[in-house]
């Protein structure tokens, strides 16, 4: 049987896939390799790069014009830069691959050849100039994973691939593709001496470079209706747009719902069982809690200063994109993590809470405060948003100096330490749905909250007080009311955070009540 892959590349007789050659435009990919071009196809991590070349590979061999060989040079990163140890890592692996794909020690002879008799800036370069002279066929290269190398290894492995280009495709390689997370004009190569050598003046020679993109609703639809066709097992319109809304398309992200709700999930092994959005939602909230290794791989990229530079006033709602370097917009863009638009704003709905929830990981867990049972209504079952607010701004009042400077992400402080109280009093009963993007000068937060009577939406709107406490209030009922038009909630509160230097306690700290479109708020000041 089939099933959902969130772990290397998709195989057909395992996985249910899409067409790898339908991901890119294979009729661009054939001309640039016909041109002799070499170029560059890049994309986030786990979205089926290497599961597209392998595709490719065979179907450049089969077609037999080319002989097209795959390798990966990932084993090369352990060299730590070492241009010796790297390139011959870098070799090796073609060997290795050379000998598996095609079933004879292709590379094997040249290797030693070189080995002897070639340094180690030639000797990659060396030993494909032989091979592609062997060859009656021009050779294709596919090199995976090349922005894994580090430092002078990189910088020599790309200059080898530079130095051969003038002799192809009779005496190098008629094509080389090099495919990674970034375009290699956006490497930042640190040699031994700490001098910053751009990958693009390494590798001067590529053409184009060709961006890998995430599925499509369509294809969301496709893929999940493989399973629906070999088990029989229904899964719901509703369902599926709540995948597509929760993940925007990202590849692991839609097959890892899918793995968790058919079959991780006891009730849904049952084929007679179908899968609903509130399947969908669980399966959502578990991956979060196992901190699954892709989304563990995301949150490790929160320490780095350049996606601190750019999610730090997104998750405040302040700042503009003009103010950011473009070198820190677009990693985050080759790393998935964003999109743009108007506002900039965190790639898919998963992320986006994934993002919070990690930087407050330790304070969600240690916040001090009344059980989360106490804040649920024993005879309604509803949840007491009011009493929770009120909890939180003594809490905030009391502690809040401590907690803040306890944050990396200072200036979205206030916003992240209200959401990892809210999280810790929903979880296990509800969810919280976020909405925050650079510029909007707002984070809106949707509590959904089941009880035993239907369904409890409550919108929280947070602000940073920047202009008078009125403007600010009017600018924020008018955002409040249009989020709970929005979101079908039926209550809404605005918090507004007073960050002046030098103010009491007792002036920022109120409460009052007004209305926005005929919709009654409560506005928290703190």
């Amino acid at each position: 049987m089939r099933y959902f892959n969130t772990a290397g590349p998709a195989k057909r007789e395992n996985h249910y896939r899409l067409p790898p050659l339908q991901r890119f435009d294979l009729d661009e990919l054939l001309r640039l390799i016909d041109q002799e071009k070499y170029f560059v196809l890049h994309a986030p991590r786990q979205t089926g790069k290497t599961t597209c070349l392998l595709a490719l590979r065979d179907h450049l061999n089969q077609a037999g014009r080319y002989r097209c060989l795959y390798f990966n040079v990932e084993p090369g990163q352990a060299a730590r830069g070492m241009v010796a140890a790297t390139v011959r890592t870098v070799l090796d692996e073609a060997a290795i691959w050379a000998r598996t794909t095609f079933g004879e020690p292709l590379l094997d002879d040249i290797r030693s050849q070189v080995l002897q008799n070639s340094g180690p800036h030639s000797i990659l370069g060396d030993a494909l100039a032989i091979w592609a002279q062997r060859e009656e066929k021009p050779l294709v290269l596919l090199i995976d994973e090349i922005d894994t190398l580090i430092g002078d290894g990189l910088i020599s492995v790309l200059r080898q691939l530079r130095a051969g280009y003038p002799r192809r495709p009779r005496h190098f390689p008629q094509c080389v593709i090099l495919c990674g997370v970034r375009d290699v004009r956006d490497y930042r190569i640190h040699t031994s001496s700490q001098e910053i050598v751009t990958g693009g003046s390494a590798f001067n020679i590529k053409a184009e470079s060709l961006r890998l993109g995430d599925f499509s609703d369509s294809e969301v639809e496709a893929l999940y209706q493989q399973h629906v066709q070999e088990t029989g097992q229904v899964i719901t319109s509703s369902a599926l747009e709540r995948i597509w809304d929760l993940t925007q398309g990202q590849p692991w992200l839609v097959n890892a719902l899918g793995y968790e709700c058919c079959f991780r999930s006891k009730q849904g092994q049952d084929r007679s069982r179908q899968v609903t959005v509130e399947m969908v939602d669980e399966a959502k909230e578990n991956l979060i809690l196992r901190r699954e290794t892709h989304l563990d791989q995301l949150a490790d990229k929160l320490r780095e200063d350049r996606v601190r530079r750019v999610l730090e006033p997104l998750l405040a709602g302040e700042g503009e994109p003009e103010r950011i370097p473009d070198d820190d917009l677009q990693y985050l863009l080759d790393l998935g993590l964003i999109r743009l638009g108007r506002p900039i704003e965190v790639a898919n709905p998963i992320y986006r809470e994934v993002i919070p929830r990690q930087l407050t990981y330790s304070e969600e867990r240690t916040i001090s405060g009344q059980a989360p049972e106490w804040y649920v209504d024993s005879t309604s079952g509803r949840l007491k948003i009011e009493a929770l607010l009120t909890e939180f701004t003594d809490f905030f009042r009391q502690h809040s100096e401590h907690w803040l400077e306890r944050f990396d992400y200072k200036e979205a402080g206030p916003q992240l330490l209200m959401q990892a109280f809210l999280q810790r009093v929903v979880n296990g009963g509800g969810r919280i749905e976020r909405e925050y993007g650079l510029g909007r000068r707002r984070t809106d937060l949707l509590i959904i909250w089941p009880h035993p009577n239907g369904e409890q939406r409550a919108v929280i709107e947070l602000k940073i007080l920047r202009k008078s406490r009125e403007q600010t209030i009017a600018e924020g009922l008018e955002q409040t009311a249009d989020y709970m038009d929005r979101s079908g909630a039926g209550e809404g509160h605005l918090v507004l955070f007073d960050r002046s230097p030098g103010k009491s306690w007792e002036d920022k700290i109120f409460r009052d009540q007004k209305s926005s479109r005929g919709k009654k708020m409560q506005i928290w000041g703190m």
